[in-house]
């Protein structure tokens, strides 16, 4: 029998719909080999009636609060409070459902919901992120967190905190590829024409994100590069594609993914390592040849890096926890 992992999505008065509506799209995309679901998504508010939304409608809610108690993940998306209050965070009700929350349940919060985390002593001694421009706020109302207000998410293990919207969907599909690995992950965001991976360390605010109508782009050298990475790429010849002088593809590149090429190309490779290790019985020198890491010891100090694990360890993890024969 499969049992689905439940995933219990708070709503809370002035909830942004956008963000209300990543996880049932992102996790009820996940689906087994033979097309079974993988989660089950419901959503729950205070009292399991009607609830406001931040824009002109309110959503119907059928569960309340006890269905806190049954989650496997608990996932608070944003919504519209005025943080002069403190007590808006975390009302009376809400405090007492986080203490009936069952052992192990994995806290997930999106923007500025790291707020009801914060306000309930979830993220104390952690380290946490939210929404840039509440940073600074947040670090003077919860000093016992460590606030990193330049990342997209923090992956606390069993309590993760992502900055604004986009930074939601990156996180819950970091959640799927930790849950089923890579391959599930690369599936749910073709449904979903989402971005498979980035990384939760990459910066929040990319300063020119979107290039001038008339600029070349990077992005058909990044395409190009992704087919490469089983050999060496310097700087010269990924700029030589893009026909751009170093200098100008180098900038060009940073304003658009928000890293060096150097940055991106090793990301890329580790993703690619990742996924072989989890999908085939490759050895491990095999394994960092393909992935254009050169050597096994290249490879196993960049994971190590990334994941804190070697190869042979990260492989032998993810199938003892894979409901999805490897063939």
């Amino acid at each position: 029998m499969n049992v689905r992992h439940r995933v219990v999505v708070l709503a809370l008065d002035g909830v942004h719909p956008f963000e209300l509506a990543i996880p049932a799209r992102i996790f009820g995309s996940a689906t087994g080999p033979a097309g079974e679901p993988l989660y089950e998504v419901i959503t729950c508010g205070l009292d399991g009636g009607p609830v406001r939304t931040n824009a002109d409608f309110a959503v119907a809610v059928e569960h309340g609060l006890e269905a806190m108690e049954t989650a496997d993940t608990l996932v608070i998306p944003p919504f519209v409070c005025h943080p002069g209050d403190d007590r808006e965070w975390l009302p009376a009700p809400l405090a007492d459902a986080f203490s009936r929350l069952r052992p192990g349940t994995r806290l997930v919060s999106i923007c500025t919901a790291s707020y009801v985390l914060a306000a309930a002593g979830l993220l104390d001694g952690r380290r946490a992120t939210t929404h840039w421009s509440e940073a600074e706020h947040f670090q003077r109302t919860f000093p016992k967190v460590e606030v990193d207000p330049d990342v997209l998410f923090v992956d606390g293990g069993d309590v993760l905190t992502a900055a604004g919207v986009a930074a939601g969907i990156d996180l819950c599909m970091h959640l799927v590829r930790r849950d089923h690995g890579s391959e599930t992950a690369n599936q749910v965001a073709r449904r979903c024409v989402v971005p498979p991976w980035r990384e939760g360390g990459q910066a929040q605010f990319i300063e020119r994100p979107v290039p001038e109508p008339s600029a070349a782009t990077t992005a058909a050298t990044r395409a190009w590069a992704l087919e490469q990475l089983h050999r060496p790429l310097s700087l010269s010849e990924l700029a030589s594609h893009a026909r751009m002088s170093v200098r100008t593809f180098s900038r060009r590149f940073r304003d658009e993914v928000g890293m060096t090429p150097g940055q991106w190309l090793t990301q890329q490779r580790i993703e690619h390592a990742r996924r072989l290790l989890e999908t085939t019985d490759l050895p491990v020198d095999r394994v960092a040849a393909e992935a254009g890491f050169g050597t096994a010891a290249s490879m196993r100090q960049h994971l190590a890096a990334t994941i804190g694990v070697s190869p042979s360890a990260y492989r032998v993890t993810f199938r003892a926890n894979d409901q999805t024969p490897v063939t």
